[in-house]
């Protein structure tokens, strides 16, 4: 592939790291102050979770309206008439297939975790609007909508789903110390960290 997934990925955090440092200062300095002020319980780890979905939300947007993404104009209202235009194993399927399935994963497990459905038809429903959107405002910015990109983004948010029951149905089986929330502070916390090291680092601040 001339540019993969994680190349595009890390010039995509590149170009948004001082939005994504003031979001992340921001919102976490509003929400503690807010937990303080009406004594709630504070559980880091959904806290995380919650300020993951923002950033993730942030990054999306930066990927599916990057121009070497969106180089075809109009519409296409056929399914499956795009998705098998593509050479299996080519870069443009890698890109357009896989990465359209690829990149909506964490919507659907994040989306997840903050709404627990109880079936798959709400996720559907979301990710379906959610991808609609995103590709109606494509088109109105001089890209493309494609209907192969909803199917294609929604497939994505049903194995994030998917990923979201198979780790709950196995937390249920773990041993009494990996249920509590300790456990998942912890490893939010080293996340946050790696994030913070690296979001430095783009900055040009290299404290290791």
């Amino acid at each position: 592939m001339v540019r993969s997934i994680m190349t595009i990925l890390t010039e995509s955090i590149d170009n948004m790291w001082p939005m994504l440092t003031i979001f992340l200062v921001v919102i976490a300095v509003v929400r503690v102050a807010a937990i303080k002020n009406h004594n709630e319980k504070l559980v880091f780890y959904k806290e995380f979770s919650n300020l993951l979905f923002i950033i993730y939300i942030l990054l999306l947007y930066e990927l599916l309206t990057r121009a070497e993404l969106n180089t075809v104009r109009g519409y296409n209202l056929v399914p499956f008439s795009e998705m098998f235009r593509y050479e299996i194993g080519s870069t443009s399927f890698y890109l357009n297939v896989v990465g359209n399935i690829v990149i909506f994963i964490p919507f659907g497990y994040l989306i997840s975790t903050y709404i627990k459905p109880k079936r798959i038809l709400s996720i559907l429903i979301v990710s379906v609007i959610s991808s609609a959107t995103v590709e109606f405002v494509q088109l109105c910015i001089g890209r493309s909508f494609d209907v192969d990109d909803i199917i294609l983004n929604s497939l994505g948010a049903i194995i994030g789903f998917l990923i979201y029951i198979g780790l709950g149905a196995i937390k249920k089986h773990l041993p009494g110390i990996f249920k509590k929330d300790i456990i998942y502070n912890i490893l939010c916390f080293i996340i946050l960290i790696i994030m913070v090291l690296y979001l430095l680092s783009r900055m040009g601040v290299n404290i290791i």
